[in-house]
């Protein structure tokens, strides 16, 4: 996949000042109906105007030895999706960043009029104090935690959670969440799925070419 249809991929999407747009960061290595229903979940929830699935270039804290091409991951998120509200970009690899920080930061200065809001699944804030620069991160976007099957108290016990648990909002927050000053956090049920990328690989479900 090269030319104008790649170059759409790796763009910054379209955003508008104040609009709120909800960032899922991640390998997608394959994307599944676990992202769907974070993406869902947050939008109705939050009240959000787009979700932006970030497909990164690299995970930094996984090995890259069983990640397909970036445009392979591209191309099977955005057939994965059918909801105009969900933007599948690569943009990362475009802007160099491996990391979050480097992300937000990024975003901040190029879309200053766009509100954010970074969402994880319970089982990535379990191991949060373990990303560069975590507490930064937080300091940047409000944060969504999205509850996992078997993930709870491992994230709700974590390093991460309990330093940042003085900002730590209640549900009926979520649909303030994104006009509300970072560091601010909700940690949200809902309809779970127990899908991974990691499992799917394992079945052979992963093979993206």
């Amino acid at each position: 996949m090269r030319g104008p249809a790649y170059a759409g991929f790796v763009r910054l999407p379209a955003h508008a000042p104040g609009q709120t747009i909800g960032l899922l960061g991640g390998s997608f290595n394959p994307p599944h109906v676990g992202h769907l229903l974070a993406s869902r979940l947050a939008l109705r929830r939050l009240g959000l105007d787009r979700v932006w699935w970030l497909a990164t270039p690299g995970n930094p804290l996984k090995s890259g030895a069983d990640l397909s091409a970036l445009r392979a991951r591209l191309q099977a998120a955005r057939a994965l999706v059918h909801d105009p509200r969900i933007c599948v970009t690569g943009f990362e690899s475009e802007i160099g960043s491996r990391f979050t920080i480097d992300t937000l930061a990024y975003l901040r200065l190029r879309a200053p009029g766009a509100r954010f809001v970074w969402i994880m699944g319970a089982d990535n804030l379990a191991q949060f104090h373990r990303w560069r620069r975590w507490r930064e991160i937080a300091a940047l976007a409000p944060m969504l935690v999205i509850d996992r099957p078997g993930s709870s108290f491992a994230a709700l016990s974590s390093r991460a959670a309990q330093a940042l648990a003085h900002w730590r909002r209640p549900e009926s927050d979520a649909p303030r969440l994104a006009l509300l000053a970072p560091p601010a956090w909700v940690f949200l049920h809902g309809p779970r799925s127990g899908a991974s990328s990691t499992a799917l690989r394992a079945r052979g479900g992963g093979g993206l070419g």
